[in-house]
């Protein structure tokens, strides 16, 4: 079966940030520019001064077939999860969206 490659962005808000959290995440804020920001396989999150809300870009390979679209999207959603509880913060929220990379078309001049 043939393999398929999505880019991934799952949006969301920070929950329950006590000023502990709050303090860790504004020391790590410039890391987490959305200018830094990239789509990669382990995953990329940014997120701005005011720790409101935050993305994820990640890209993920799924088998081609039906639901791909909804299996990329789930993929997506569990490498931000993992990145939410690896940091310690809460969430809620959660909506992504996902691009096949292999239908998108380059019109060359």
């Amino acid at each position: 079966m043939s393999r398929r490659t999505y880019r991934v962005i799952v949006r969301g808000v920070f929950d329950g940030l006590d000023d502990d959290r709050r303090a860790w995440l504004r020391d790590r804020a410039a890391a987490h520019d959305l200018f830094a920001s990239a789509f990669t396989e382990e995953g990329s999150t940014t997120y701005d001064g005011a720790l409101s809300a935050f993305s994820h870009r990640v890209v993920v390979h799924v088998d081609a077939g039906p639901g791909e679209e909804a299996e990329a999207c789930t993929a997506g959603e569990l490498s931000a999860l993992r990145w939410l509880e690896d940091a310690g913060v809460g969430w809620r929220r959660l909506r992504s969206t996902a691009t096949c990379t292999d239908d998108v078309r380059i019109r060359r001049r």
